[in-house]
């Protein structure tokens, strides 16, 4: 291996903390999986570097691109543990982050609690100074009274304010004079600002951005600190990386300063892992399914772009049966790949409720303690349990051997906790438990297809995630999907996908305007100075002129709605090319194509009433060198060469236990063609094939799965 550079991405995940190790010179992968750990996410980070430098016989100068993807920011959030945190706003305003909204989760529930305010009322400032809606001064800023905060926020003993005053979308002079004025009285102070973070209209949404932002910089700037002082310890000399929601990356130092751009980073990670792989088999539109220790998620990639939105909250909980429910957490408008995420993971457990019907999930056993087949204490079914008693999963090979289950206990567990409380024998209740958690699934793809005016009879499957490929083909089945791939390595395909994005960073200012009313000049000067932030940020971050990219959009709506809707402009902008003129044809082109978007997504437009201009967004792109990934030939074997032997699998389709054959993924070859019913092992998952479809191996090892019989 000497001479060779690597490409190594670790994506921290719930249970599994995964790594993936790819030579830029042959394009060999190497894997490894290890156990997370909760406590301090960067123990399990380090064991998986080291993992896979062990793994790859890879010196650790070697590594030339280090990419990762974490939780740790959505984690601190949940779990409440953020330091102090104030925040600053204008005059009469206090009491924006308790009111918050009137809308709520559950309209009927009368046991409804609001997620507390992340700053308690007693931390939340307010200073004389007024700017109207287009930006101008109608009250001077009192910058005697941003001193007397100063001196209370020191009496606090609070690290970190954010600073949010109404209409600093507009014109930031009074939040940068805030700033200013705070560290001047303590530059140990960490500021965030609205104006900065989130620069758009929407008071409330852009506080909570803002405010959120805030309580996460000391956690994440400390993790990813101590994070490169490991790697330096361990000799890796690559710039740290790090994912965002939006599925690009980002320096260390710029993640740390703005750390609400990272709170879905890793689920990101695995719908970018989705397209590359699936864009690579000529599929522009797809849906990428990744199941978990945790939750399972699903997101659309339409004409070979992820979906994204704005309208994401973080510390809501996702429900049995339903997505995570709006309105229940803390709202964020920052670019998100739009994901539908549910509490059906391997390790969500199975349970009677107090009506005596069977429930699954969201509460789930992570990875301390973990399935009760696991052997570390688990006392709770899950659904890695249930598929262990149906046989649909090896006990002797799960990890590889690594880790042995323990099939008794996980039938005992069943058999205590849902089977006799419901008469039924354990076989049953744990079919119940994948029916009940298939069922939850697919109500997931349902809401990112068909609500969202998508037909899935006309999109790909993408599967991956420990136990994505073991219900894969049943959700296919039951929604119609007529194709699904699953890659090689489905467990780690997540850690995949830091290694094929780049560095993006997303601007935006609102700007309300009648589209007939609106200056094609001004919006070309719009978009152009943020062109230029952009310009300016790459090149700090050494990415060469020719490797930039920007992408305009522009998000509208018709008079009168309180939602947009985004519309991509056609070209794009490099270093030495504009974007094909703005001119009053091409906003008149970018109308036209909103009234169809908002046909396809709601099912009606209405081209004849009045258009408002919102948001116009800049995507500042800056290209990093993918690595090549290997093929696999053909052996000129057969099939049965890649058969283990046959094992009494559960189908519920056939309504019971059925003699399957076994086949292991590390012999099968290009071309080979496996019928169903199937099991197919390999180290980090299991792909479980029904009657009636076959997979067939490609020349990249993915499994391409449709209906049919033998070969």
């Amino acid at each position: 291996m000497t001479g060779n550079r690597f490409h190594l991405g670790i994506d921290v995940g719930g249970t599994f903390t995964d790594a993936v190790l790819i030579c830029e010179e042959t394009g060999r992968i190497d894997t490894a999986k290890v156990p997370s750990t909760p406590a301090d996410p960067s123990i399990g980070f380090m064991a998986a570097v080291a993992r896979a430098l062990e793994n790859g016989a890879v010196d650790p100068g070697a590594i030339s691109h280090l990419v990762h993807g974490t939780t740790v920011a959505t984690n601190s959030l949940i779990e409440g543990k953020t330091p102090k945190t104030a925040f600053v706003t204008t005059e009469g305003f206090g009491d924006m982050l308790e009111i918050a909204r009137q809308v709520r989760p559950s309209l009927y529930d009368v046991h409804f609690e609001k997620l507390r305010p992340l700053v308690p009322r007693d931390l939340c400032f307010e200073v004389p100074e007024r700017l109207d809606a287009a930006g101008g001064v109608l009250k001077p800023l009192d910058e005697d009274a941003v001193r007397e905060i100063a001196a209370a926020l020191r009496g606090q003993e609070v690290r970190s304010v954010a600073v949010c005053l109404l209409h600093g979308y507009a014109n930031p002079v009074h939040e940068e004079r805030v700033a200013k004025i705070l560290r001047e009285e303590d530059p140990e102070l960490l500021i965030s600002l609205s104006s900065s973070v989130c620069p758009e209209f929407r008071e409330y949404f852009r506080a909570s951005t803002c405010v959120i932002n805030a309580c996460i910089v000391p956690v994440v700037a400390r993790y990813l600190a101590g994070i490169e002082e490991g790697l330096g310890r361990a000799g890796l000399e690559a710039e740290l990386l790090v994912m965002q929601s939006n599925g690009g990356v980002l320096t260390a130092e710029q993640a740390a300063g703005k750390p609400v751009f990272m709170v879905e980073s890793g689920p990101a990670a695995g719908v970018v892992s989705a397209n590359f792989i699936a864009g690579r088999l000529g599929h522009a539109d797809l849906i990428s399914f990744d199941m978990g220790g945790t939750t399972a998620k699903a997101g659309l990639v339409l004409d070979g772009r992820p979906r994204v939105t704005k309208e994401y909250e973080v510390g809501a909980q996702a429900q049995p049966g339903q997505g995570m429910t709006r309105a229940a957490g803390y709202p964020i408008r920052t670019p998100v790949i739009d994901l539908v995420e549910v509490g059906a993971g391997g390790g969500s457990l199975a349970w009677v409720d107090a009506g005596g019907g069977l429930r699954v999930g969201p509460r789930s056993a992570g990875a301390d303690p973990g399935p009760i087949c696991y052997g570390r204490g688990g006392t709770e079914p899950t659904i890695t349990d249930a598929n262990l008693v149906l046989g649909r999963l090896n006990p002797d090979y799960f990890l590889g051997g690594e880790m042995p289950l323990d099939v008794e206990a996980a039938a005992a567990g069943i058999r205590e906790r849902c089977a006799e409380p419901l008469g039924l024998d354990p076989v049953e209740a744990a079919n119940g438990i994948i029916e009940i958690a298939n069922a939850t699934m697919i109500n997931a793809l349902r809401l990112v297809t068909v609500r969202r005016g998508n037909d899935p009879r006309e999109l790909t499957m993408v599967a991956f995630g420990g136990a994505g490929p073991l219900h894969a083909n049943r959700l296919c089945m039951e929604m119609r999907i007529p194709t699904l791939v699953v890659p090689p390595s489905p467990g780690t395909a997540s850690a995949l996908g830091l290694l094929v994005t780049d560095l993006r960073h997303e601007f935006s200012r609102t700007r309300v305007t009648a589209a007939d009313a609106a200056d094609a000049a001004h919006v070309r000067s719009l978009f152009e100075r943020m062109e230029e932030e952009g310009r300016r940020t790459l090149r700090r971050e050494g990415v060469a002129a020719a490797d930039m990219e920007f992408r305009r959009g522009i998000e509208m709506r018709y008079a009168g709605q309180s939602s947009e809707v985004a519309v991509t402009l056609p070209g794009e902008a490099t270093h030495d090319r504009a974007v094909g003129g703005m001119d009053a044809a091409t906003l008149a082109d970018a109308v036209r194509r909103f009234h169809a978007e908002h046909e396809r997504a709601y099912g009606h437009g209405y081209p004849e009433e009045p258009v408002e201009l919102v948001n116009f967004t800049v995507t500042a792109i800056g290209r990093i060198a993918r690595p090549r990934l290997p093929r696999i030939g053909s052996n000129g074997k057969g099939i049965s060469d890649a058969q283990r032997g046959t094992r009494r699998v559960f189908f519920s389709d056939a309504g019971g236990f059925v003699e399957t054959a076994i086949h292991d993924r590390a012999l099968l070859r290009a071309g080979h063609v496996v019928a169903g019913p199937a099991v197919i092992e390999e180290v980090d998952s299991t792909t479980l094939l029904h009657a009636g479809y076959r997979a067939e191996v490609d020349e990249f090892g993915n499994l391409l799965v449709s209906p049919g019989g033998a070969p």
